[in-house]
């Protein structure tokens, strides 16, 4: 089962996150296998980090529960909050088989929230500047609750409109590059 994690930075956490950086890159060795992306998200300047994304294939929701709570960031305070859904990998790859590679152009993550009827399951047209797209899901997979993508993109508006935004009760936009050791 995969699973999308993002764990929101609280504000006034930055010397913590970093004193924690070796702890937490240590933790995720441990995810190496099982891991389809992460990295942090960052201000609009990308000067600093506001969160971190882990899209992860675990046995089960319990298994995910621990992956996100028990990381040391999250249990030193780092983060004010975390999003954990299931989710499904429409493009069937990882992060690291990107074609655009781990560093050319901008990064996104684009998180659509919702409820209701499902939108955007079917892969846009271009999908060349997609890096991971899938479903946001309930813990049984049955119910929608939104999209979640990792897009390379010329701005946020740009990749903004990898859905359809109407569609969502909000969509927020974060800058976001390929994390874990290089």
């Amino acid at each position: 089962m995969e699973f999308f994690c993002y764990h929101r930075d609280r504000p006034g956490s930055l010397a913590l996150r970093d004193e924690l950086l070796h702890d937490h890159w240590s933790y995720m060795d441990q995810y190496a296998k099982e891991l389809i992306a992460r990295g942090p998200t960052l201000t609009a300047d990308g000067e600093e980090p506001t969160g971190s994304v882990h899209i992860v294939d675990l046995p089960d929701p319990a298994a995910a529960r621990a992956f996100a709570f028990d990381e040391p960031g999250y249990q030193a305070g780092v983060y004010q909050d975390v999003l954990l859904r299931r989710w499904r990998n429409i493009l069937g790859r990882t992060m690291w088989d990107f074609p655009g590679g781990r560093t050319d152009g901008d990064r996104f993550l684009v998180l659509g929230l919702g409820a209701g009827e499902a939108v955007d399951l079917e892969l846009p047209r271009d999908t060349g500047e997609l890096i991971a797209y899938g479903p946001l899901l309930s813990d049984d997979g049955t119910a929608w609750l939104g999209t979640a993508a990792l897009v390379r993109a010329p701005d946020a508006d740009a990749a903004r409109a990898v859905l359809t935004v109407d569609r969502y009760a909000t969509v927020e936009v974060h800058r976001w590059q390929f994390g874990g050791r290089s």
